[in-house]
């Protein structure tokens, strides 16, 4: 069973089939849109007591409940000043080191730093030695991505892909799986050093989307970088949205070398919500504030 999915992910338009899926997650006939949803809830078990609106009738499309808001104090916010905050709902794929410029996929497998960073060996250059955390967002989780820590946007990268399927047989069955598929990289200067968010396309995800550029994937460009720093700054404090996906993935977060230590409670598979520590900086930056927020 588990070699069928693979060989059909292999042979499947992955790009039409995500479109033809996208255009269905925009309509906004009332019938269709409301099957979709009710259909979704119902299949995944979707918790739509934590969400601001309940029923499928107060969305206007099914993208509009995939990226539904959540109630207010759904999610409480770490105060702790040191504190590292998960960015997603969502299981621990993978977490660990980044060790001679490889990131651990599953069972074996590990891709390139550089790839995943699109080619760009001095970016990479800055992680080696660092640490990595790869979060899975499953179908039913809640699918707005926050800011692990305080961030000024430096730049953001297009990266064009596959669109893989990124669950747990997939990455333990394709090689490379993450450095493959279509991607958005952000990197932020933190008062610890660089800080990267990878936002990760897959098989019938409709969009990613980022806070300050809206759509950014798909694209009918090549790869691309658009440089932030060179414009009006763009802070986003821990805890606050700086992305969503319409239809699922896997966001990556890489901290560099020596400034940060993950929860040693995290462990594959391991469960997560928005908001919960994961990780710890060293030391504090003198200027850096304790707690922003304290719930979304």
């Amino acid at each position: 069973m588990k070699t069928l999915f693979i060989f059909f992910q292999h042979i499947v338009p992955q790009h039409f089939l995500s479109r033809v899926v996208g255009v269905l997650a925009d309509s906004k006939v009332c019938f269709l849109k409301n099957l979709l949803i009710r259909l979704f809830i119902k299949k995944y078990k979707v918790n739509m007591a934590e969400a601001e609106l309940k029923s499928a009738d107060e969305f206007s499309c099914f993208n509009d409940f995939f990226t539904r808001k959540l109630e207010a104090n759904a999610r409480p916010i770490n105060s702790e000043s040191k504190a590292i905050i998960c960015p997603v709902d969502g299981a621990v794929s993978a977490i660990g080191d980044i060790d001679i410029e490889q990131i651990f996929q599953a069972k074996g497998k590990s891709f390139s730093l550089s790839a995943l960073l699109g080619g760009d060996q001095k970016l990479a250059d800055k992680f080696n030695g660092g640490k990595f955390a790869t979060l899975y967002l499953s179908p039913r989780d809640y699918h707005r991505i926050h800011m692990p820590l305080t961030g000024t946007l430096e730049e953001m990268i297009y990266i064009p892909g596959k669109l893989f399927s990124v669950n747990q047989t997939t990455a333990e069955n394709i090689n490379e799986l993450f450095a493959r598929n279509e991607r958005v990289v952000s990197i932020f200067n933190t008062d610890i050093g660089p800080m990267a968010v990878i936002l990760v396309g897959a098989m019938i995800v409709a969009s990613i989307e980022t806070v300050w550029a809206g759509q950014v994937a798909p694209s009918k460009l090549d790869k691309h970088v658009e440089r932030y720093h060179e414009h009006s700054p763009i802070t986003i404090r821990r805890g606050e949205e700086m992305g969503r996906f319409k239809l699922g993935s896997t966001a990556i977060v890489l901290f560099p070398a020596n400034v940060m230590n993950w929860e040693t409670s995290l462990q594959t598979a391991h469960s997560i919500l928005l908001g919960q520590k994961i990780g710890e900086l060293l030391k504090l930056n003198e200027k850096q504030s304790a707690p922003e927020l304290g719930a979304i």
